[in-house]
């Protein structure tokens, strides 16, 4: 899986200023667990406290939360994400202006999840 990147015709949408968000070219790719408990690496959440349970909605939102807005690599997506939750959550999930527009460019059936 490769990240989304912007072409001469596609708007670079940033997770923050000066980052492009990190996009899954399919949400299939996204094969991240669905349960259990997650620990976060550093680069992602700085925090001591980084480990989510899955089982804990609350956790589970802001765990993605944090990966969809922190990531740049492909690869964080591919392990800590996983496309059918992604789906059931979408709306739930607080992320950036330009982190929502960038999945919802590229993966239109989110916009009606």
């Amino acid at each position: 899986m490769q990240a989304v990147s912007p072409t001469a015709t596609d708007v670079a949408f940033l997770a923050r200023p000066g980052r492009p968000a990190v996009v899954a070219r399919t949400l299939a790719e996204l094969a991240g667990p669905t349960r259990g408990v997650v620990e976060l690496p550093v680069r992602l959440m700085w925090n001591a406290e980084r480990t989510f349970d899955l089982g804990d909605p609350d956790q589970l939102l802001w765990m993605y939360e944090n990966v969809l807005r922190e990531t740049t690599r492909a690869d964080d997506l591919r392990a800590l994400i996983n496309g059918r939750t992604l789906r059931r959550v979408w709306r739930l999930l607080n992320l950036p202006r330009g982190v929502r527009q960038a999945w919802e460019s590229r993966h239109r059936g989110l916009r009606a999840a």
